[in-house]
């Protein structure tokens, strides 16, 4: 079957690692085909850090560039479009998007990102990615030596409170109920001068995503700059679940250190396989995705004789 819907891989989601991986197989000639659905999880996010040449720029404005840059490669298509399904047929896989299209290829990349579950409070939502944040690594340096409360489940919340306490001395633990912390954690906290509130939060005030006051549900509050969450998640496509992909204890989708998947011809990368989330690491995870399968492709197309 040669129509113009087939190619040698589809990448589903053309963010930071799905536009990673289209380079490295765009500048090996590789027939791609980039399906993106325009909804990428830092769109409120309004600069990315930690990402050498790139410190402080908008993530939207990387994206742009990036995408630039991978079109220039004549083997690479872009559409914008939301992948509802797939199936395989012996080597060849197919996809189907939500506009009706069905597409061909002999490898899957997906580069689909997480999506974020926010709890049922108000403001939480408005506030993600600006002043609600999730990573020291990526937002930290903004909020140094301002008014800080994590909110994230017993042992990660410690973690982040040994983290954040190197960049401010304003920090508070908010657990929504009865803390579960060992004695030598309380006193630790105790000795850093880190309060630990067992109200449940009902409200956060803002004024443009920016914080200025958490409300707990008995009336009381704190002001503060900037607060660090721990929510759950789910995979943002579960096209890979449906193709027999394996997740792993966490919910990431399970892959190797060359990013494959546990579904031969599959490979995943970005957010939807690891905790470390940023630019640069989807990047990274982009490159080795993109090169592994250029390598899968190249062995199948050039095997070894046999005299």
């Amino acid at each position: 079957m040669t129509t113009p819907y087939c190619f040698d891989v589809i990448i589903v989601g053309g963010s930071y690692s799905g536009l990673s991986a289209a380079m490295a197989l765009g500048r090996s000639l590789r027939k791609v085909l980039i399906i993106d659905s325009g909804q990428p999880c830092n769109r409120q996010t309004p600069y990315s850090h930690n990402f050498i040449t790139q410190d402080g720029v908008p993530p939207a404005e990387i994206a742009e560039k990036a995408k630039a840059q991978v079109l220039q490669y004549d083997s690479i298509q872009f559409t914008e479009d939301r992948v509802v399904s797939g199936h395989n047929v012996e080597d060849n896989f197919f996809i189907t998007t939500s506009s009706g299209k069905e597409y061909q290829a002999k490898k899957l990349i997906f580069a689909t990102g997480v999506k974020d579950l926010m709890p049922n409070i108000k403001g939480f939502a408005e506030c993600w990615g600006i002043s609600v944040i999730h990573c020291p690594y990526c937002h930290g340096y903004e909020f140094k030596h301002k008014k800080t409360a994590i909110m994230a489940p017993s042992e990660h919340g410690y973690h982040l409170a040994s983290l954040v306490h190197n960049l401010t001395d304003h920090l508070t633990l908010l657990t929504s109920g009865k803390n579960d912390y060992s004695i030598e954690q309380v006193e630790a906290l105790a000795h850093n001068s880190i309060q630990i509130i067992e109200i449940p939060v009902d409200e956060i005030q803002h004024k443009d995503g920016h914080i200025e006051r958490v409300i707990f549900i008995d009336g009381s509050s704190i002001k503060l700059d900037a607060l660090y969450a721990g929510i759950p998640f789910k995979q943002h496509c579960d096209v890979p679940i449906t193709l027999g992909c394996e997740l792993d204890e966490m919910g990431y989708l399970n892959v190797d250190q060359f990013q494959k998947t546990t579904v031969k011809g599959i490979y995943a990368c970005g957010d939807s396989t690891t905790r470390l989330r940023s630019v640069a690491t989807a990047v990274n995870s982009g490159l080795v995705a993109g090169a592994m399968v250029n390598k899968e492709l190249a062995e199948e197309q050039f095997p070894i004789s046999v005299i």
